[in-house]
């Protein structure tokens, strides 16, 4: 089993960015300059793991209140807290904590036929709508390489976005929950990019794994 970590910046901002736009990584474009060790570095403009376009997307959302910090320290050795076998490979996810970033072990490639979520801690706050605008600390690997294509854990700074301009996976990871929990989210292609998205080194077919912080929900 191959470990994908956070390493050095990956342009989050712009897989943010393009979520809203594209997927739903909601940076700057002076992210996109930033590289990656373990992912290639990646626009705001092309590379949005989560987001559709822009034109679908509310016009001034609520926004939540403040966030913190994601955490950029990697998490110490431990037991993960899903494990899941797909219908080739698996993956072991082990969600942050105030002080240490998630950590998403791959068995190459990984994919499923099924989105299937699970609840790594449950949060005590309020539930989350599916319509909301959330303010999250996430971590996006690809389940075929093992790569982590999006990460605001590199950048140290939680992403904010209105669930109706994500692709179907993140909503449905996030919708339902309550705000302070830990979510993981194995998707389909269909859930994420079906046609692929080049600029995050996606590809037709890929299924994509998140580890997800939800700090903040409005809305």
């Amino acid at each position: 089993m191959n470990s994908s970590r956070l390493s050095s910046s990956v342009a989050l901002a712009g897989i943010a960015a393009a979520l809203v736009t594209t997927l739903a990584a909601c940076g700057s474009d002076s992210d996109a300059d930033a590289s990656s060790t373990s992912a290639p570095s990646t626009s705001s403009a092309a590379a949005d793991p989560f987001s559709v376009t822009r034109t679908q997307v509310p016009a001034a959302p609520p926004t939540p209140a403040a966030a913190t910090t994601c955490p950029t320290v990697a998490p110490t050795v431990g037991t993960p807290e899903w494990t899941l076998n797909g219908a080739t490979g698996d993956v072991a996810v082990t969600g942050s904590t105030d002080a240490t970033a998630p950590e998403v072990k791959v068995g190459m490639p990984f994919s499923v036929t099924e989105t299937q979520v699970h609840t790594l801690q449950a949060g005590d706050g309020p539930v989350v709508s599916p319509t909301a605008t959330v303010s999250v600390c996430y971590m996006g690997v690809n389940g075929r390489d093992g790569s982590v294509f999006d990460s605001s854990y590199e950048r140290g700074a939680p992403e904010q976005f209105p669930l109706t301009g994500v692709v179907p996976g993140f909503q449905k990871a996030i919708a339902g929950q309550k705000v302070g929990s830990t979510v993981a989210v194995a998707m389909t292609s269909a859930d994420g990019y079906a046609d692929g998205q080049p600029a995050a080194g996606i590809l037709p077919g890929d299924t994509l794994v998140f580890a997800i912080k939800i700090l903040d929900a409005a809305g």
